[in-house]
């Protein structure tokens, strides 16, 4: 099953455009836990109200060999019909591009990930290569320091654009397999609905609800698509660290299953 279906059945499943980003810090974790156990109370917790989870390599990498260990046994621990993604941000010149792909779709088993696009179209082809693994280009991210580059007019064919709308413009024009889609910050919506009006169809991965201080009622009324879809919206620490108690795992669920209803309040009711 490709990514986009186990995706689209996820969705419908649990009617939820939620996706929990699963980025352990023991600093702000319970005490005399390890990652592999919060990380698995997390996934029980929750896994009725998402449409995918998204581990970012960062918090793993930096414990060791232990992280390594904790992220192996998260990915096992989550269900089969939950898609999965790596925000790993990884690319480099084409052979290397080729070792990040196989690291994270082979070795790891991942469903899909997050790409750089910095160094264009044969950097990103041993991505989307794998034709059943979604790729998430980075396109307008959600930090405050996005503006630097992402904002600059650049020539494109006879016009100046902003550069995250060029980075949108061939991540479409690169998609012949179906499988690419964009990461857009809900810390800026109105950027968010000029890619989603140049680009009805495309799968955005939306960070930035929550500690970043994204808006959901703008965020999902400038990102969803024609059928109120469209968008993985991803929140971390807002339900990682809704309590640092005992009861982490059931403050969490109540932080999810929230999210999921405020969002779907402002997803469009469609025809029966």
């Amino acid at each position: 099953m490709s990514f986009t279906e186990k995706l689209n059945n996820a969705v419908e499943r649990n009617n939820s455009l939620v996706c929990i980003g699963l980025d352990p810090d023991p600093k702000h974790m319970p005490e005399n836990i390890s990652v592999s156990d919060f990380n698995r109370a997390i996934v029980d917790a929750t896994s009725d109200l998402v449409c995918a989870y998204k581990p970012n390599l960062a918090f793993y990498e930096a414990l060791g060999e232990a992280g390594q260990e904790a992220l192996r046994e998260t990915l096992k621990h989550i269900p089969e019909d939950i898609p999965v993604i790596a925000d790993a941000k990884r690319n480099d010149i084409g052979n290397t591009a080729a070792a990040y792909a196989r690291a994270i779709f082979d070795n790891l088993g991942f469903d899909a990930m997050t790409v750089n696009p910095y160094l264009g179209f044969d950097s990103v082809e041993p991505f989307t290569s794998y034709q059943d693994r979604g790729i998430f280009i980075l396109c307008r991210t959600s930090n405050p320091g996005a503006a630097d580059f992402q904002d600059l007019r650049c020539r494109y064919g006879r016009d100046y654009l902003p550069l995250y709308q060029i980075v949108a413009l061939k991540a479409a024009e690169w998609n012949t397999h179906g499988n690419i889609g964009l990461v857009v910050g809900a810390t800026y919506p109105g950027e968010l609905g000029i890619i989603r009006k140049s680009h009805p169809d495309m799968l955005f991965l939306v960070p930035g609800i929550g500690a970043q201080g994204g808006d959901v009622a703008q965020s999902v009324h400038q990102g969803v698509n024609a059928q109120g879809r469209g968008m993985v919206i991803n929140s971390s620490r807002q339900v990682l660290y809704a309590s640092l108690g005992k009861d982490f795992d059931t403050a969490a669920r109540n932080a999810a299953a929230t999210l999921r209803d405020e969002i779907n309040q402002h997803r469009p009711t469609l025809p029966a």
